[in-house]
Protein backbone atom coordinates (compact mmCIF):
# COMPACT_ATOMS: atom_id res chain seq x y z
CA UNK A 1 0.00 0.00 0.00
CA UNK A 2 2.36 2.80 0.73
CA UNK A 3 3.26 5.07 3.49
CA UNK A 4 0.80 7.36 5.24
CA UNK A 5 2.87 10.14 3.92
CA UNK A 6 2.71 9.22 0.37
CA UNK A 7 -0.44 8.15 0.51
CA UNK A 8 -1.63 12.19 2.32
CA UNK A 9 0.78 12.89 -0.91
CA UNK A 10 -0.97 11.00 -3.20
CA UNK A 11 -4.36 12.88 -2.27
CA UNK A 12 -3.09 15.87 -2.29
CA UNK A 13 -1.87 15.25 -5.92
CA UNK A 14 -5.26 14.58 -7.03
CA UNK A 15 -6.77 16.91 -4.78
CA UNK A 16 -4.43 19.43 -6.96
CA UNK A 17 -5.21 17.82 -10.46
CA UNK A 18 -9.06 18.44 -9.87
CA UNK A 19 -8.85 21.41 -8.62
CA UNK A 20 -6.77 22.49 -11.99
CA UNK A 21 -9.23 20.56 -13.97
CA UNK A 22 -12.47 22.57 -12.79
CA UNK A 23 -10.04 26.08 -13.26
CA UNK A 24 -9.49 27.51 -16.66
CA UNK A 25 -6.72 29.82 -18.36
CA UNK A 26 -8.00 32.42 -20.20
CA UNK A 27 -6.69 30.80 -23.24
CA UNK A 28 -8.87 28.11 -22.55
CA UNK A 29 -12.12 30.30 -22.01
CA UNK A 30 -11.00 31.92 -25.17
CA UNK A 31 -10.84 28.67 -27.28
CA UNK A 32 -13.85 27.27 -25.82
CA UNK A 33 -16.14 29.90 -26.20
CA UNK A 34 -15.50 31.17 -29.77
CA UNK A 35 -13.85 34.82 -27.89
CA UNK A 36 -10.67 36.78 -28.94
CA UNK A 37 -8.41 36.62 -25.24
CA UNK A 38 -9.20 40.32 -25.80
CA UNK A 39 -12.79 39.50 -25.44
CA UNK A 40 -12.39 37.73 -22.17
CA UNK A 41 -10.44 40.07 -20.40
CA UNK A 42 -12.92 43.16 -21.86
CA UNK A 43 -15.93 41.03 -20.03
CA UNK A 44 -13.79 40.75 -17.21
CA UNK A 45 -13.18 44.53 -17.22
CA UNK A 46 -16.69 45.23 -17.50
CA UNK A 47 -17.81 42.89 -14.62
CA UNK A 48 -19.55 40.59 -16.35
CA UNK A 49 -17.46 37.97 -15.47
CA UNK A 50 -14.96 37.08 -12.73
CA UNK A 51 -11.33 35.54 -12.65
CA UNK A 52 -8.90 35.05 -9.51
CA UNK A 53 -4.67 34.97 -9.75
CA UNK A 54 -2.94 31.59 -9.30
CA UNK A 55 0.37 31.70 -7.33
CA UNK A 56 2.06 32.60 -10.62
CA UNK A 57 -0.14 35.37 -11.38
CA UNK A 58 -1.87 34.32 -13.60
CA UNK A 59 -5.84 34.41 -14.33
CA UNK A 60 -8.06 30.95 -13.84
CA UNK A 61 -11.39 30.87 -14.39
CA UNK A 62 -14.33 28.78 -13.07
CA UNK A 63 -15.69 26.72 -15.46
CA UNK A 64 -19.54 28.36 -15.25
CA UNK A 65 -17.72 31.57 -16.85
CA UNK A 66 -18.15 29.34 -20.39
CA UNK A 67 -22.30 29.43 -19.56
CA UNK A 68 -21.76 32.81 -18.68
CA UNK A 69 -19.93 34.27 -21.63
CA UNK A 70 -22.62 32.36 -23.47
CA UNK A 71 -25.21 34.09 -22.19
CA UNK A 72 -23.85 37.38 -22.76
CA UNK A 73 -22.91 36.42 -26.70
CA UNK A 74 -26.54 35.61 -26.47
CA UNK A 75 -28.11 38.53 -25.09
CA UNK A 76 -25.50 41.30 -27.14
CA UNK A 77 -26.44 39.31 -29.99
CA UNK A 78 -30.38 40.40 -29.34
CA UNK A 79 -29.15 44.04 -28.39
CA UNK A 80 -29.28 43.45 -25.01
CA UNK A 81 -26.82 46.79 -23.49
CA UNK A 82 -24.05 45.27 -21.65
CA UNK A 83 -25.15 47.15 -18.23
CA UNK A 84 -27.93 44.96 -18.32
CA UNK A 85 -26.53 42.21 -19.16
CA UNK A 86 -23.91 43.25 -16.20
CA UNK A 87 -27.26 43.86 -13.93
CA UNK A 88 -28.56 40.53 -14.86
CA UNK A 89 -25.53 38.51 -13.86
CA UNK A 90 -25.12 40.04 -10.60
CA UNK A 91 -28.55 38.37 -9.43
CA UNK A 92 -27.10 34.99 -10.27
CA UNK A 93 -25.51 33.00 -7.52
CA UNK A 94 -21.64 33.55 -7.99
CA UNK A 95 -19.74 29.82 -8.62
CA UNK A 96 -22.60 27.21 -10.56
CA UNK A 97 -23.18 27.26 -13.73
CA UNK A 98 -26.59 29.27 -14.71
CA UNK A 99 -29.58 27.19 -14.94
CA UNK A 100 -32.54 26.73 -17.30
CA UNK A 101 -34.39 28.53 -14.58
CA UNK A 102 -32.09 31.07 -14.81
CA UNK A 103 -31.88 31.73 -18.15
CA UNK A 104 -35.65 31.23 -18.39
CA UNK A 105 -36.13 34.51 -15.59
CA UNK A 106 -33.53 36.72 -17.78
CA UNK A 107 -34.86 35.89 -21.02
CA UNK A 108 -38.35 36.46 -20.12
CA UNK A 109 -36.92 39.94 -19.10
CA UNK A 110 -35.13 40.09 -22.32
CA UNK A 111 -37.89 39.02 -24.19
CA UNK A 112 -40.13 42.28 -23.42
CA UNK A 113 -37.39 44.89 -23.68
CA UNK A 114 -36.89 43.08 -27.05
CA UNK A 115 -40.57 43.27 -27.84
CA UNK A 116 -40.57 47.06 -27.13
CA UNK A 117 -37.84 47.83 -29.43
CA UNK A 118 -39.09 45.64 -32.24
CA UNK A 119 -42.44 47.71 -31.90
CA UNK A 120 -40.19 51.75 -31.59
CA UNK A 121 -38.56 50.10 -34.57
CA UNK A 122 -41.66 49.07 -36.52
CA UNK A 123 -43.26 52.86 -35.98
CA UNK A 124 -39.97 54.15 -36.94
CA UNK A 125 -39.83 51.84 -40.03
CA UNK A 126 -44.14 53.04 -40.98
CA UNK A 127 -42.49 56.97 -40.72
CA UNK A 128 -39.49 56.53 -42.82
CA UNK A 129 -42.00 55.39 -45.71
CA UNK A 130 -43.58 58.61 -45.48
CA UNK A 131 -40.45 60.86 -45.77
CA UNK A 132 -39.34 58.77 -48.65
CA UNK A 133 -41.34 61.37 -51.12
CA UNK A 134 -39.23 64.46 -50.09
CA UNK A 135 -35.72 62.80 -50.06
CA UNK A 136 -34.36 65.60 -48.26
CA UNK A 137 -36.67 65.76 -44.94
CA UNK A 138 -36.95 69.44 -45.94
CA UNK A 139 -40.99 69.25 -45.09
CA UNK A 140 -42.09 71.19 -42.54
CA UNK A 141 -44.32 68.09 -41.30
CA UNK A 142 -41.43 65.56 -40.99
CA UNK A 143 -41.98 62.45 -38.60
CA UNK A 144 -38.57 61.59 -38.33
CA UNK A 145 -36.82 65.08 -37.68
CA UNK A 146 -39.87 67.02 -36.64
CA UNK A 147 -42.40 64.82 -34.45
CA UNK A 148 -45.68 66.11 -34.36
CA UNK A 149 -44.54 69.16 -35.80
CA UNK A 150 -42.88 70.92 -33.05
CA UNK A 151 -41.13 72.84 -35.63
CA UNK A 152 -43.70 74.41 -37.74
CA UNK A 153 -43.93 77.47 -36.04
CA UNK A 154 -40.37 78.50 -37.07
CA UNK A 155 -41.80 77.80 -40.96
CA UNK A 156 -40.99 75.80 -43.63
CA UNK A 157 -37.23 74.16 -44.40
CA UNK A 158 -34.64 71.67 -42.91
CA UNK A 159 -34.42 73.37 -39.48
CA UNK A 160 -32.76 70.82 -37.54
CA UNK A 161 -30.06 70.21 -40.68
CA UNK A 162 -29.23 73.74 -41.04
CA UNK A 163 -26.06 74.78 -39.39
CA UNK A 164 -26.06 75.28 -35.56
CA UNK A 165 -27.48 78.33 -34.32
CA UNK A 166 -24.85 80.81 -31.96
CA UNK A 167 -25.56 81.41 -28.70
CA UNK A 168 -27.33 85.36 -28.24
CA UNK A 169 -24.61 86.80 -26.40
CA UNK A 170 -21.65 85.45 -29.39
CA UNK A 171 -21.20 87.81 -31.87
CA UNK A 172 -19.96 86.86 -35.56
CA UNK A 173 -16.52 86.97 -36.29
CA UNK A 174 -15.02 90.21 -38.18
CA UNK A 175 -13.12 89.27 -41.64
CA UNK A 176 -10.29 91.34 -42.62
CA UNK A 177 -10.34 92.66 -45.76
CA UNK A 178 -7.32 91.15 -47.69
CA UNK A 179 -5.85 94.24 -50.06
Amino acid sequence: MGSTREVESRVASTAAANRLRRELTVGEVAARSGLAVSAIHFYESEGLIRAWRNGGNQRRYARDVLRRVAVIKVAQRIGIPLSTIRDALTELPEGRTPTKRDWHRLSTAWARSLTERIEKLTRLRDSLTDCIGCGCLSLAVCPLRNPLDRLAAEGPGARLLEVRRRPATARPARRRRQG
